[in-house]
């Protein structure tokens, strides 16, 4: 079975054919991540009409990479939420024509399960059941899956993502837009112990907080040039030398994986699954993968490098695990869009 995944949540506009929900046959991705990178974060007027312009093109190198024309495709999936509601607009109006125009189903998909689907794609081949930490830009969750479609939400963010929070400290070291790359790679030269920065203490087991970590980065930064609150965050990276940027960056990394990973190892000990998966944006950070393998016993697998951030790929993948386990397909001239769409 070949599935078109299109995906359009934010600023990479991606298509991708996938067969049998694990051969990947090809994954184009459009991102207008440089036009945002001098705002320091993505602005949706800008992403949206980006969209517009990427999205035939895409779609029609997808299918040609794939060797594939319409009479080839089974089904048609796309990105129905969470996102930026100019964005997924244009993705799932392309979808929904698409479907009509080629007589093909449709599968409304969520962007954030759908990046577990992304784990399975070849050489990776995990199990049921499994425990997922899915963390990006946008999200933080912790999942535990019997199925693809059948999981239990055993926590989230309640304020920042740790993707989030990995470009607001960016931002205050002066490091680029976006901050986790920039901060993995300034973090090899710092202390991960020069500074000690808290973790925060929730109710709920295994949600997560990074809005504290973020602000106290802010408040030693700022102790440490001699200046009080009111000093203007913009500035301080001016103030920084570059050993000083290089220990917050290190030190802010190592508290916010460890964060992650204590909630992980705890809910892994609890379900005791066969597999864990990291999946997300910021999978693809180094010393997560490092210190993951470090802590935890049960085998942990995460998507190829290329598929941690969003892609078609991964839709198409959890467009095929929707047909497996007899999801409800959606009428075309009737999907809408879900931006605040959670698991």
């Amino acid at each position: 079975m070949k599935v078109l995944g299109i995906e359009s949540s934010c600023d990479e506009t991606s298509a991708a054919v996938i067969e049998d929900g694990t051969s990947l046959l090809s994954n184009v991705v459009a991102t207008s991540l440089d036009l945002h990178a001098q705002f320091g974060g993505v602005v949706p007027e800008i992403a949206a009409r980006s969209h517009i312009e990427y999205i035939t093109p895409v779609i029609e190198q997808s299918l040609e990479q794939a060797g594939c024309d319409w009479p080839d495709i089974d089904a048609i999936a796309v990105t129905r939420g969470p996102g930026l509601g100019g964005s997924l607009l244009v993705g799932t109006l392309a979808a929904r024509t698409l479907a009509i125009l080629k007589n093909k189903p449709l599968y409304g998909i969520n962007h954030v399960q759908a990046h577990v689907a992304a784990a399975f794609i070849e050489p990776n081949k995990p199990t049921f059941p499994l425990l997922a930490l899915i963390v990006s830009g946008g999200h933080s969750q912790l999942v535990y899956f019997k199925s693809f479609f059948d999981y239990k939400l055993l926590g989230q963010t309640q304020d920042d993502a740790v993707g989030e929070a990995f470009d607001k400290v960016a931002k205050i070291l002066g490091l680029p837009y976006p901050g986790g790359p920039s901060i993995g790679k300034e973090a090899l030269e710092g202390n991960r112990l020069a500074y000690k920065f808290p973790k925060a203490k929730l109710e709920g087991k295994y949600d997560f907080s990074f809005s504290g970590l973020k602000t106290a980065v802010l408040r030693a930064a700022q102790a440490e040039i001699g200046e009080d609150y009111s000093f203007p965050s913009h500035k301080l990276s001016e103030c920084l030398s570059e050993a000083q940027k290089a220990d917050f960056a290190a030190s802010f990394e190592h508290i916010a994986v460890e964060t992650l990973l204590d909630k992980l190892t705890s809910a892994a000990e609890e379900y005791s699954p066969a597999w864990i998966v990291i999946a997300g944006g910021v999978a693809a950070n180094q010393y997560l993968r490092t210190t993951a393998e470090e802590r935890l016993s049960t085998p942990v697998i995460y998507p190829e490098f290329k598929l941690c951030t969003d892609n078609g790929a991964m839709i198409a993948a959890a467009g095929y695990f929707a047909h497996q386990e007899n999801q409800t397909t959606v009428d075309p001239f009737a999907l809408e869009i879900q931006p605040s769409l959670s698991m």
